[in-house]
C-alpha cells in the first residue's frame, strides 16, 4: 500500500474557529503511522483561516474548501477538498446508489430506506419517488437523454421509468437473483444488466425481452457479477463473430466489449456481440466495480483495496497495480484524464494520469458506495445518509 495522508473529515468546519484543531496523520506501509494536527491561529478577512501545524507536518495552500498539506520526511504531499454542500434530506438511511442526468439538473439516488427518488442538484428538493420495486433498489443510472431512469433491484427486477411522470411502463423479468448493476447500449434500445444469479442479459427494452444471456456460466455456478462496464474498444482487439444471425431488435452491440466484475476474483471481458469471452484476469479478490477509462484501458476496484489498470489489448498483466488503502473499492468513475475512485473508509480520491491528485472530505470512516460526476461538480452517496455535492472550481 502507498503512503496515505489523512486529515479529520470535517477540518473544514473546525478550523474555521480561532484555536480549532484537527488531526492529520501519514501511513506508511510496514510503519508505525504518524499523526500531527493542525491549529487555527486567526481568520483572515475574506474568511481564510491561517494555519499552524505539528512539527511533522506543513501547509503549504489552504482556501475555505481547499487545504494542501504535506509530510517532508516522507516526501509525500495531498490536496483535500470538503463538501461545497451536502443534502440531509433526500433519503433517511443509507444511500447506496447515485447518478446525475445528462444536462446536470437532476440526481437520482436509491436508499436502504426502500426508496428511489429524483431530486434537483440545486438544492436536493425531491422530485419524483419511484415506486414500484419490492424491497431495496440496488442500482439506477440515467438513460442519455435524461429523460428516462432504469433501476434494479433486490426483487430480481429490471424497471424503466419516466422522469417526468414517475410511471413504469417496461419491467424488464429474467433473472433469478438481485439486480447488481446496468449499463445502457449507445441512446438505450437495448440495456445490459447483471446479478447475483450469475448472468449478463442484453434486453430489448421496446419489447421487454430478453435477447440474450451474454456470459457462458462457469461450470454451471452462479458466480455473483458484481459490477458490469461497457465501452468501444481499439480495433486491434478481436471481439469474434456471431455463429448466428443476431436479432433485429439488437441495436450498437457491434464493437463493444462488456467486462464482467466477478465474485470469484475474476474480471471478465465478453464480446457484447458475439458473445465470446475475449479475456479472463484473475485478481486478488473479489471484484467490485469496474470502469472503461478509454478505449482501451481499464480500471478494476477489488474488496482488498487494490485497483487493477488493464490494456484490454493484453490483458494478462496489468499497467499497474494502485492500492492506496486497503479498504473495499466500491466504486470506480471516469473523469477527465484519469478517474475517481471511492472506498469502504470513507476515502475518496480524485486521480488524474494516475497520480492522486485530490481527497474528497466529509464521511468520518463511513463507507462511500457511488461516485458521479458532472462537469466541475463530483456528487458521491454515503452510509451516513449523506449525498455530498463537491465543487472543483474551489480548488
Amino acid at each position: 500500500m502507498a503512503a496515505k495522508l489523512s486529515v479529520q473529515s470535517d477540518w473544514d468546519q473546525v478550523l474555521r474557529k480561532v484555536e480549532g484543531e484537527a488531526w492529520i496523520s501519514c501511513k506508511i506501509a510496514g510503519k508505525p503511522t504518524i499523526y500531527g494536527s493542525l491549529k487555527c491561529q486567526c481568520i483572515s478577512t475574506d474568511g481564510v483561516p491561517k494555519l499552524i501545524s505539528s512539527d511533522e507536518f506543513v501547509v503549504h495552500e489552504i482556501t475555505k474548501k481547499s487545504i494542501t498539506v504535506s509530510c517532508p520526511g516522507q516526501n509525500i504531499s495531498g490536496k483535500f477538498l470538503s463538501p461545497y454542500t451536502s443534502f440531509s434530506r433526500v433519503h433517511s438511511k443509507n444511500v447506496t446508489c447515485l447518478d446525475i442526468s445528462s444536462g446536470g439538473a437532476l440526481g437520482l439516488s436509491t436508499s436502504t430506506d426502500q426508496t428511489m427518488k429524483i431530486w434537483q442538484t440545486s438544492n436536493g428538493e425531491i422530485r419524483r419517488i419511484l415506486e414500484g420495486h419490492v424491497h431495496d433498489v440496488y442500482c439506477c443510472m440515467f438513460f442519455p437523454s435524461g429523460k428516462v431512469v432504469l433501476s434494479g433491484g433486490m426483487d430480481a427486477q429490471v424497471k424503466i421509468w419516466s422522469v417526468d411522470g414517475g410511471s413504469c411502463p417496461v419491467t424488464l423479468k429474467g433473472h433469478k437473483g438481485g439486480i447488481l448493476d446496468l449499463a445502457i447500449v449507445d441512446r438505450g434500445r437495448n440495456v445490459v444488466t447483471c446479478s447475483r444469479d450469475g448472468t449478463a442479459r442484453l434486453w430489448d427494452c421496446g419489447q421487454a425481452a430478453c435477447i440474450a444471456i451474454v456470459n457462458n456460466i462457469v461450470n454451471n455456478s452462479c458466480v455473483p457479477i458484481n459490477a458490469i462496464a461497457l465501452g468501444a474498444v481499439d480495433n486491434a482487439v478481436n471481439l469474434g463473430s456471431p455463429k448466428e444471425v443476431p436479432s433485429d431488435r439488437e441495436i450498437g452491440t457491434e464493437g463493444k466489449l462488456l467486462i464482467l466484475a466477478r465474485e470469484d476474483k475474476m474480471l471478465e471481458g465478453t464480446s457484447l456481440h458475439s458473445r465470446d469471452s475475449v479475456f479472463i484476469f484473475e485478481g486478488s479478490d473479489a471484484f467490485n466495480c469496474c470502469t472503461f477509462i478509454s478505449s482501451m484501458d481499464i480500471l478494476a476496484g477489488g474488496q482488498d483495496g487494490n485497483i487493477f489498470h488493464l490494456d484490454v489489448r493484453n490483458p494478462k498483466t496489468p499497467v499497474e497495480t494502485i492500492c492506496r488503502t486497503d479498504s473495499p473499492v466500491l466504486s470506480l468513475v471516469p473523469f477527465k484524464d484519469g478517474y475517481i475512485a471511492s472506498h469502504g473508509d470513507g476515502s475518496c480520491f480524485i486521480a488524474q494520469g494516475f497520480d492522486q491528485v485530490l481527497q474528497l472530505t466529509g464521511p468520518d470512516c463511513a463507507p462511500v458506495y457511488q461516485v458521479a460526476a458532472w462537469e466541475k461538480f463530483v456528487y458521491t452517496c454515503c452510509r451516513d445518509g449523506l449525498v455530498r455535492k463537491y465543487q472543483l472550481s474551489d480548488l
